[in-house]
């Protein structure tokens, strides 16, 4: 009976993320329309912090209470699974065309902060100075994001001009408030459940952490990247993805090394295998990415691939 509860409540902790993706897509889609900020820059900025919540707080969480291990797998979990299988399904839906100038210089930045977490982590551990240098790594991007915005020739910043309508101002506040807390609240429905079904099926915690709760907290970049793909506003899935994953390695790593006494401490599986992972599934989506200005349905297939060879060593 018990289990039958959980399974319910993972069930209605997915129904809860799929709609409030969906209203929050609609409503940042109107903002970047009504502002003139670019959709790319919507997604690896507003679409981006919001979806990166529930890693944030179920990271900095295991954190907290000793379990740096899962705070650690959810982070880089979450990050493979962004690429791996999240960029993999919408390819499959509809190539991605890139369309961002600034494509390369965020997807080396990318790389370039899973490369910083690699060295940090060599050791056996990430210590708080390091946690506080992965925090400040996250300024680079923002500030990316002000000088592309900054430089936008098309759709210039009109600002809240004179003919919008208050009504649908207020519609799309709403959508948005309560889209962000669909999302939030739904994932950590969803990941609780999801780890209580875990236990049952009596599956090693740091598994957990890079399966179940990698995928469980990556939902809302997956509901947000699959509903703007079929929308065909493939910017903020592409803008989404690499702003999550630099957060991932940046804010979420870095705050959930600050909050643990003694550091992130680091497994040998994190350096021999999750690592050498995120870096070919990275190399893959940026090096294609680059060269051919989009990723086509093969290269979604690879990287689908990848992604389900890595589940079968884990596992």
């Amino acid at each position: 009976m018990n289990i039958i509860f959980t399974l319910l409540l993972f069930t209605m902790g997915l129904i809860m993320i799929v709609k409030g993706g969906d209203w929050f897509l609609d409503s940042t889609v109107w903002i970047a329309e009504k502002t003139g900020i670019s959709f790319g820059i919507i997604g690896a900025t507003i679409v981006s912090i919001a979806t990166t919540l529930p890693e944030l707080l179920v990271s900095t969480l295991s954190s907290k209470e000793g379990f740096t291990d899962m705070a650690v797998g959810n982070a880089l979990g979450s990050y493979i699974c962004n690429i791996a299988f999240i960029v993999g399904i919408c390819s499959l839906i509809k190539p991605i065309k890139i369309k961002d100038d600034f494509f390369g210089i965020k997807g080396a930045m990318m790389f370039g902060y899973l490369a910083a977490f690699y060295y940090f982590a060599s050791d056996g551990v990430i210590n708080h100075i390091e946690g506080k240098i992965l925090l400040l790594l996250v300024v680079p991007f923002v500030l990316i994001n002000v000088f592309e915005h900054k430089n936008e020739k098309e759709n210039p910043k009109k600002g809240f001009e004179k003919g919008i309508n208050k009504v649908e101002a207020l519609s799309n506040a709403v959508k948005f408030a309560v889209g962000s807390f669909l999302i939030i609240y739904g994932a950590n429905v969803l990941v609780n459940s999801g780890v209580e079904i875990a236990n049952f099926l009596r599956i090693p915690k740091q598994v957990v952490s890079l399966t179940l709760l990698a995928v469980g907290t990556s939902l809302p970049e997956l509901v947000t990247a699959v509903t703007a793909t079929i929308k065909d506003k493939q910017n903020i899935s592409v803008g989404n993805i690499i702003g999550a994953n630099i957060l991932n390695m940046t804010i979420v790593m870095g705050a959930s090394t600050l909050i643990s006494n003694r550091g992130l401490i680091i497994s040998n599986q994190t350096l021999s295998l999750d690592v050498p992972m995120g870096t070919a599934v990275t190399l893959i989506f940026i090096l294609v990415g680059i060269f051919r200005e989009r990723i086509g349905r093969f290269t979604g297939i690879l990287l689908l691939a990848l992604y389900i060879g890595y589940l079968f060593i884990l596992f």
